[in-house]
């Protein structure tokens, strides 16, 4: 047999020598008892600054994650084969046809239309399929179109509903659940007026069509009007952060101690949601934990990890993030938003009128067309109209089976739209006195978030079971476009004038589609710009030169982005 020359023994050795000092798991057919004795085995012969205890439990989720990715790998296979397959059927097929020799062409052409469909088809599901794996490594080329111009940061506690005022001047307003309502101007980020008059969590917030008035829905059960004047700050020259961003995420490298990470489920995100928008609201944003997502695991191959890591580890975790889910910073990591911004501004204390006819949550509120009469949406199943002048309730819109959870008005008609967590949103009607119609809509299979109106006969509906569907208001059978996403979504915004789908998410992300359900962009994300919570709610200001989109959150913050449309739509 041939024999090792002296330098090949040298090498060898060498590597296995490195080989001791690096942190590697090899992939194995063994059985579930050898995986995990394995690590154990290798604990012992390494030299290492780690407890024995951390570098086991690591061994054992990565161990984890390469039994995930297993099974995808052998899922997708299966699925290639079963691809395969028909598409060889298809073939078969489409050669009996053309050795036919009909006379009549019709057949033919028509057996060969069926079956680019049935091709074009699979592909697509293929295609989406494996978009898991595919999306956690692709780069977001839009990037450049949507940039992060300012945060507004003074809540004390999750940001429930953000709006644009529609008259001069031009302010943003956001809704808490530390029962207030703050004015902020657009160009500073400074907070102009505070709004302290509900007890309990302030849900939404909405601008007059044309008055400095300002109507909040509280889970007080009430609903407040009032007036504001405020006068905007000159405009500070805008500094250069890069160093200091650079110096920051240096530090997030190099940060030493311990980091307890772990995660956030759908269904715990959407009990606090439910749990906060109640008056009390105990539970702080920034009492609970973070998601913790590496670049190089797609969203089902999320592994919580509960563990302590230590100042060597740290690098390893924090490596290029460019991915669909990015890195999360820890509670201990994030910037301290506590301190409150909003206490040298002037405080609001009392409402011009209170709304007092609902008996649970106010959910949602909004001016009718006019701004004569406003529509209150809450949880003890029914919408209100009131009378703005006189506060009087003028209708009570029954019929839905569960809580409403928004409501929305048209622009330019008196049309009110409603939705619910029965899976249904509801149309009313208002333009003729004598008669008030109203239309169901069905096509979600879970709690509708929101339904808002667009250009022409359109809405649009968000719903918890991850879609956005676009209807038309002359045909309410089926809707004529269909967004699926892989995340609940929450209070969606139209740009009217670009017919573009600002989706906040549950999972963090903030996603723009296009009326036919084409997806432009993603929101940038990382662990130092972007949401660190659910996002909650999103809003367009097409005029504004600075910023024209934003959104809120439950991380205590709101954001305002600058969207280059036409770089958007070009790159469609």
């Amino acid at each position: 047999m041939p024999t090792e020359s002296a330098s090949c023994s040298t090498a060898r050795q060498a590597k296995q020598k490195r080989k001791s000092h690096s942190l590697s798991i090899r992939r194995t057919n063994s059985s579930e008892q050898e995986r995990t004795g394995l690590p154990r085995d290798m604990l012992e012969g390494q030299d290492s600054k780690l407890p024995s205890s951390v570098r086991s439990t690591l061994l054992e989720l990565f161990g984890q994650i390469e039994r995930e990715f297993e099974n995808l790998y052998i899922e997708n296979l299966e699925l290639r084969r079963e691809i395969d397959t028909l598409n060889e059927r298809l073939a078969a097929e489409g050669q009996a046809i053309d050795g036919a020799e009909l006379s009549k062409g019709q057949l033919k052409t028509k057996a060969s239309h069926s079956t680019s469909q049935l091709s074009q088809k699979l592909k697509t599901t293929y295609k989406a399929s494996t978009s898991k794996i595919v999306s956690s490594f692709k780069t977001t080329t839009s990037r450049a179109a949507c940039q992060l111009v300012k945060e507004y940061i003074g809540h004390r506690d999750g940001i429930w509903d953000v709006s644009v005022a529609r008259t001069q001047p031009v302010v943003l307003g956001t809704a808490s659940a530390d029962h207030t309502a703050l004015l902020w101007s657009i160009e500073t980020g400074k907070c102009l007026v505070k709004y302290a008059g509900h007890v309990g969590s302030v849900n939404s917030i909405k601008f007059h069509p044309s008055e400095q008035l300002a109507l909040t829905a509280s889970g007080d059960q009430t609903a407040h009007i009032w007036r504001y004047a405020v006068q905007l700050p000159t405009p500070q020259p805008v500094a250069d952060t890069s160093a200091v961003q650079g110096a920051w995420h240096q530090h997030l490298l190099g940060f030493g101690g311990f980091r307890e990470l772990g995660a956030f489920t759908h269904s715990r995100r959407r009990s606090w949601r439910r749990h906060h928008v109640m008056e009390a609201g105990s539970l702080r944003a920034g009492a609970l934990p973070g998601v913790f997502t590496p670049e190089f695991l797609p969203a089902r191959l999320s592994v919580v990890l509960h563990v302590c890591m230590s100042e060597a580890l740290c690098p390893l975790l924090h490596c290029q993030i460019s991915g669909e889910d990015e890195v999360e910073c820890s509670d201990k990591d994030e910037p301290d938003l506590d301190g409150d911004v909003s206490s040298d501004c002037p405080t609001i204390r009392v409402p011009l009128t209170s709304l007092k006819s609902h008996q649970g949550v106010v959910i949602a509120a909004d001016w009718l067309v006019g701004g004569k009469q406003a529509v209150t949406a809450s949880w003890d199943r029914t919408a209100n109209l009131y009378d703005v002048e006189t506060s009087e309730l003028v209708h009570s819109l029954t019929g839905h089976d569960q809580e409403l959870t928004h409501c929305c008005t048209h622009p330019t008609q008196r049309l009110v739209v409603t939705s619910s967590r029965d899976t249904t949103f509801r149309l009313w009607d208002f333009r003729d006195p004598s008669i008030h119609s109203v239309n169901v809509f069905q096509g979600h299979t879970d709690t509708v978030t929101s339904a808002v109106f667009t250009v022409g006969d359109n809405v649009v509906s968000g719903s918890d079971d991850r879609t956005v569907k676009v209807w038309d208001l002359k045909n309410m059978r089926s809707p004529i476009a269909t967004i699926r996403t892989d995340s609940a979504i929450n209070r969606i915004n139209v740009c009217v004038g670009q017919k573009i789908i600002a989706l906040p998410h549950d999972n963090r992300q903030v996603r723009l589609f296009d009326m036919s359900g084409v997806r432009l962009a993603r929101l940038p994300r990382s662990s130092r710009q972007g949401h660190r919570r659910m996002v909650c709610c999103s809003a367009w200001s097409e005029d504004h030169p600075v910023c024209n989109l934003f959104t809120c959150g439950f991380d205590r913050q709101a954001i305002g982005w600058n969207i280059n449309i036409p770089a958007l739509l070009q790159e469609k």
